[in-house]
């Protein structure tokens, strides 16, 4: 990025007009008034800027940046991957973005829930799938927690978690979060995990699970 390129918040102009909206023609009350002093928030930093300025400084950031619609990359993590387009539209419908925790049970939303869960089910060999984790990250603790109680309950003692220097980043992280240490397994010159190096590691003992993933974070594929 251009070392002069300004952020959004320093750009704009307080002396020029930008938005031209009727003044109230009915009786208004102060904010003061209406809400407790404590949740009212301090004044938000916006900047005074036309429309088409922003738009235009944002397509300029768009085209400073790479990504899967402007290239190949191979991230073989994580939601950078491509994701078709109809997935995008499908994920917008009202019919799941509108949905609240505390709305009334619907039927539809329900049957969704199970057959995503049961599909998943299939194609990994589990016998149950939780969909309550709201992201990756929160998936791999989620199911780091899982193992845990797992051995906790059987008195058996494992608190290692084999992972790659590959992995993504938040793998790392959430083992740590999960009470674990870590074994770090090195890659090859060819980005793959030496199966000698990973059979090696499960001697060590102690090992509760394995964070892999295939193809890993960098899209590399282990033979």
């Amino acid at each position: 990025m251009d070392a002069n390129e300004h952020l959004i918040f320093n750009k704009g102009n307080e002396l020029v007009q930008q938005n031209f909206i009727p003044k109230l023609d009915i009786k208004s009350e102060k904010i003061e008034e209406i809400l407790p002093k404590n949740l009212i928030r301090d004044e938000l930093r916006i900047p005074d800027i036309s429309e088409v300025e922003i738009v235009r400084h944002y397509i300029k950031l768009s085209k400073i940046n790479y990504g899967v619609d402007s290239g190949i990359y191979p991230l073989g993590s994580c939601t950078m991957k491509y994701n078709p387009k109809i997935n995008e539209i499908v994920a917008r419908m009202t019919s799941f973005s509108k949905v609240h925790p505390l709305q009334g049970e619907n039927e539809g939303a329900l049957e969704i829930l199970y057959e995503i869960s049961q599909m998943l089910g299939e194609i990994t060999g589990m016998d149950g799938f939780t969909l309550q984790p709201a992201a990756g990250a929160h998936g791999e603790l989620v199911g780091l927690l899982i193992i845990k109680k797992y051995f906790e309950t059987r008195g058996i003692v494992k608190n290692k978690i084999i992972i790659p220097d590959s992995a993504h980043g938040t793998n790392p992280a959430s083992a740590k979060m999960a009470g674990f240490s870590i074994i770090e397994l090195q890659s090859n010159e060819q980005g793959e995990v030496p199966l000698d190096h990973l059979e090696y590691a499960m001697k060590q003992g102690d090992v509760a699970g394995i964070m892999l993933t295939n193809p890993n974070t960098l899209g590399v594929f282990d033979r």
